[in-house]
């Protein structure tokens, strides 16, 4: 897991894009009524190999889900500088994404494995005013787009043409930022998002101040006015549903992690790491169901 003072250094909301966008967004289409999601299990998460993301993979047919953590990047990759992988996401064809990030530099990375198994890289060179670090993915269902975000408070996700999927796409060319989601209310902290639906984002927020919304470390639901893509930018209503779960054996700071969405058994899970040594033995992953 990073340190949190060096990923907060990054990203900071101005007060200049929050007036700006807040007007264009009263224009937005109404949201979507928010989802009730209730707690039915959980499963311990290894702190080394499960405490940054996860993903259910559909193909090929009953592949089993993946996580990642600081003892999932390969030598290869870390030895290069990309040294903190973030919330993985699976097209639903089988393309499976990573994001990775670097304690300094220019650029973010995302790791691409093929459905046959071949893995590839490619590298986005920062936008103006973008955030070095990369805490997460989720492609859209039709596959052709990808939501990656930034770390801190944040009215916006950027949208990238899905590597590996789109055919605009190059290992050996940059991976351009497309459009972005602009949001009506500041996120914190978000370390995950995957899509329930074509407009419907779910993301896991390790807000620890609580002041956005009234409550800590909250489970986010996200409106889109449009699917994302390259022809414009598209409007996010965010609604806070609930507070993850907080429970452990240690009291101190959680932090909430990855998350996803499986369409196929409409299962939500969420990562939440507990406080101190109890990271070794109580970190869980969280199962919701809707209801």
């Amino acid at each position: 897991m990073p340190l949190r003072a060096r990923r907060r250094c990054h990203a900071t909301l101005t007060a200049l894009l929050a007036l700006a966008t807040a007007a264009v967004l009263s224009a937005a289409p109404p949201a979507s009524a928010a989802d009730t999601w209730t707690e039915v299990g959980s499963d311990r998460a290894d702190p080394l190999t499960e405490s940054q993301g996860l993903t259910s993979v559909e193909v090929p047919a009953n592949s089993a889900n993946r996580y990642t953590g600081i003892g999932t990047i390969p030598v290869g990759v870390s030895v290069r500088g990309w040294n903190h992988v973030g919330d993985p996401d699976a097209s639903y064809n089988g393309y499976y994404v990573e994001p990775y990030q670097a304690d300094s530099g220019t650029a973010k990375m995302y790791r691409v494995q093929a459905p046959g198994g071949a893995w590839s890289e490619y590298v986005h060179t920062l936008s103006p005013g973008e955030a070095l670090n990369n805490s997460w993915v989720a492609i859209s269902p039709d596959g052709q787009w990808m939501l990656s975000g930034e770390y801190g408070t944040m009215s916006r996700f950027l949208v990238f043409p899905t590597p590996g999927v789109n055919a605009s796409t190059s290992p050996s060319a940059n991976l351009p930022q497309v459009s972005v989601v602009n949001l009506d209310h500041p996120v914190r902290d978000v370390q995950g998002c995957d899509f329930s639906g074509a407009t419907t984002l779910l993301c896991s927020s390790d807000d620890p101040a609580g002041t956005l919304f009234g409550i800590t470390k909250p489970l986010l639901q996200v409106d889109l006015s449009a699917q994302p893509g390259g022809s414009g930018d598209v409007f996010g209503h965010v609604t806070a549903l609930r507070q993850l779960p907080l429970r452990s054996g240690c009291s101190g700071t959680f932090e909430a992690e990855g998350i996803d969405y499986d369409r196929r058994t409409g299962t939500l899970r969420v990562i939440v790491v507990s406080p101190g040594f109890c990271v070794l033995t109580d970190s869980k992953t969280y199962r919701f169901t809707r209801s």
